[in-house]
């Protein structure tokens, strides 16, 4: 069933309304709605407000549901145009034109066309985040009803057997008496210096 609303005399081009009604049609009247209230035109404001009064006529005077609802066409056609003028040089006068629009919405219910989610969609997995303090009351409140562990209840490594440290070689007998006569060689060695250094000392001094 069609039903249809119309708003006349809406001060826009209906140039610039057609821009905004091209992409409304075979829309679901959700999507319509939610699509004007987004669009960066000024005449996407005005085809909504003749959407809803299409809607709300289908829903009040026909019974028909409103989640049924399709955007079958928005005519616009244009309206009486005012005519001014602006001064210009010379004398002259430049014609102005405001343009007026006549917008007409037909919407008409096809049940079963609009598609529903029957039930809400799996969430995406969320990043591991910090826990609540409730939920962090309820772990300390566990932690304390667990009993704590012993010595007894812990695993015990096994010891590792411990290697003999290395100790260094025993000095052989046969090294000992060579290094004591080349200690005593060099003592005998320093006597006869000093005593060559004292006779020559005493000679001088004679």
């Amino acid at each position: 069933m069609e039903v249809q609303a119309k708003a006349k005399w809406v001060r826009t081009s209906p140039r610039k309304v057609r821009l905004v009604a091209r992409t409304l049609r075979n829309l679901p009247v959700s999507e319509a709605l939610v699509a004007c209230s987004f669009m960066p035109k000024a005449a996407a404001r005005d085809v909504a407000k003749v959407i809803r009064s299409a809607q709300a006529n289908a829903e009040n005077n026909f019974n028909l549901v409103k989640d049924d609802l399709v955007i079958k066409d928005i005519r616009v056609e244009p309206g009486p145009m005012l005519k001014r003028g602006q001064p210009r040089a010379m004398g002259r006068l430049f014609s102005i034109f405001k343009r007026t629009s006549h917008i007409t919405a037909i919407v008409e219910d096809r049940p079963g066309v609009v598609k529903r989610r029957s039930a809400a969609l799996p969430r995406a997995p969320q990043p591991a985040s910090r826990p609540t303090p409730a939920a962090a009351a309820a772990a300390r409140a566990a932690a304390a009803l667990t009993p704590a562990t012993t010595e007894s209840d812990e695993p015990v490594a096994p010891a590792r057997p411990k290697k003999p440290k290395a100790q260094p070689p025993a000095p052989s007998a046969s090294k000992a008496p060579a290094e004591g006569k080349k200690t005593e060689a060099k003592k005998t060695e320093a006597k006869k210096k000093d005593d060559g250094k004292k006779d020559t000392k005493e000679k001088k001094s004679k």
